[in-house]
């Protein structure tokens, strides 16, 4: 015991979690140079490469992955021991990492205020914002994420949910599109211009599409991307519509000859929420980020 490094815990945990050097490096903090040499560390220590390649990626070997979730629990278990107690917390002594998933539209427009309160409320917070590829729960369950932001999925029962606003979607064009210039929006000019789709998985129907059948109409989908914010590059460029989250569109900070406009159809709001795993509902930690979140989010329930 009086070789025993127990920061090594912390690295293992982020090896095993992540899958690879370089993203566990960055997870902690590390670079990717001290990463490889804990890496090392931890093979001697365990009598097992833990980690081995498979083509240009990194897989765990059995070991490992028989380690993953009880090296999870023992990492959870000492952070639990050496927060703060109760309900006090100060946060400009907190020397943690917190881990948020949101989509491209919530980080571009919400993150740098969140940034800058934790950087003047509690300057030992480090915050990491991941990719929302999907609405998986596994990541909240597994403690790999402290909070997931987004449009509420199937996120199983004991998960705590909040909801943080309302949002609708708007239309985006460029400021001399013709559908702003001549005259009213209509459900039939608005269908009879071409569009630029956001979607993660290539989808091309989206919120509008639903309301426009029951008018026996269509959209024209010329493009598909990835991110609202590609949407609006193409739409600044082009002739073409995109579809855009209102709150996205209101905090963006580089609009520049955009205009948005609202949709001339019937379409549902949609409730912008945090999610997190009960194991976490009480942490002091927690519930301090949980709180900068709801009063970055409150002027858009006003």
């Amino acid at each position: 015991m009086q070789n025993a490094d127990f920061n090594l815990l912390i690295a293992l945990d982020a090896l095993l979690s992540e899958g690879g050097v370089a993203p566990a490096a960055e997870r902690i903090g590390l670079s990717e140079s001290a990463m490889s040499r804990t890496l090392a560390r931890l093979r001697e220590a365990t009598g097992d490469p833990l980690l081995v390649r498979a083509g240009r990626a990194m897989v765990l070997t059995p070991h490992a992955a028989a380690l993953r979730d009880r090296v999870r629990t023992l990492v959870q278990e000492a952070q639990g021991v050496l927060q703060p107690g109760g309900d006090s917390l100060d946060p400009r002594t907190l020397q943690r990492t917190f881990t948020i998933r949101a989509n491209d539209g919530f980080i571009e427009g919400f993150a740098h205020g969140l940034v800058a309160r934790a950087a003047q409320e509690a300057p030992g917070v480090r915050l990491r914002f991941a990719p929302k590829p999907d609405k998986d729960v596994r990541p909240l369950r597994e403690g790999l994420l402290d909070l997931d932001i987004g449009v509420l999925g199937e996120s199983g029962p004991e998960v705590r949910v909040q909801a943080l606003f309302r949002d609708r979607f708007v239309g985006v064009v460029h400021e001399a599109h013709p559908l702003l210039a001549e005259g009213q929006i209509t459900p039939e000019r608005y269908a009879a211009c071409g569009h630029v789709v956001t979607s993660r998985h290539g989808q091309k129907e989206g919120p509008a599409d639903e309301a426009l059948a029951a008018l026996g109409l269509a959209r024209n989908v010329a493009v598909i991307v990835p991110s609202f914010n590609a949407a609006l590059a193409i739409a600044a460029a082009t002739d073409l519509v995109a579809l855009i989250p209102s709150s996205y569109f209101e905090h963006l900070r580089s609009r520049g000859t955009l205009r948005a406009f609202p949709l001339p159809l019937p379409t549902n709001e949609i409730t912008v929420s945090q999610m997190w795993h009960p194991r976490v509902d009480r942490d002091p930690a927690h519930r301090w980020l949980r709180g900068m979140v709801v009063d970055l989010c409150r002027p858009l329930n006003s």
